[in-house]
């Protein structure tokens, strides 16, 4: 038994053939792998996770903002909704299976003496300003402050103005960063 179609369908177009043809559409769509670093308290304890995402794009130029499409269920959107920020790590094309590792919500992380996480599902990494991690592997990565939140039926879109970048390099090419086509992965439809 198939899953049922979502959305409306054209006239005259055959249901299943039609959704088959819009999901292979939708999957080719250009996207980047990042890593949404987020933080926050949740149920009186304080709380870090990394997950992979391919919904970032900026938003804004006056002022510099950036927007995430996270699963409205996900464990990140409530996180940056308690913590009111979060971070985004670029990951480098050559780098294409860390991001298998933040699929999930991350139970391994190792706290530094100052209580900061210092490594998450076995990769380093450092504390943003915000107090999102962020992965010290990024090529590059922007912190940022949640200003917007949009529902969007079965994600959010979490909008935040950058207040910080780094990264490997000063320069403004991070190098080759990592996209949906590098790997078997798919997302959309």
């Amino acid at each position: 038994m198939s899953a049922p179609v979502i959305g409306p369908i054209p006239d005259g177009r055959d249901p299943d053939a039609y959704d088959k043809q819009r999901r292979r559409v939708l999957w080719s769509l250009p996207t980047g792998l990042y890593v949404i670093g987020s933080h926050g308290l949740l149920d009186g304890a304080e709380r870090w996770n990394l997950m992979t995402a391919n919904q970032v794009v900026q938003v804004s130029t006056e002022p510099k903002m950036v927007a995430v499409g996270v699963d409205a269920a996900a464990l990140t959107a409530a996180l940056i909704r308690a913590g009111g920020a979060f971070a985004v790590s670029f990951v480098d094309r050559e780098d294409r299976a860390l991001v298998r590792r933040f699929v999930k919500p991350v139970l391994d992380v190792t706290l530094s003496g100052e209580g900061l996480p210092e490594a998450m599902g076995g990769e380093p990494v450092v504390t943003a300003a915000t107090g999102a991690p962020i992965l010290s592997a990024a090529p590059a990565w922007v912190d940022c402050a949640l200003r917007h939140e949009v529902a969007l039926g079965s994600h959010v879109l979490f909008v935040g103005e950058v207040l910080d970048v780094g990264g490997r390099t000063e320069e403004s090419d991070a190098g080759p960063v990592l996209r949906m086509e590098d790997t078997r992965m798919n997302y959309g439809g």
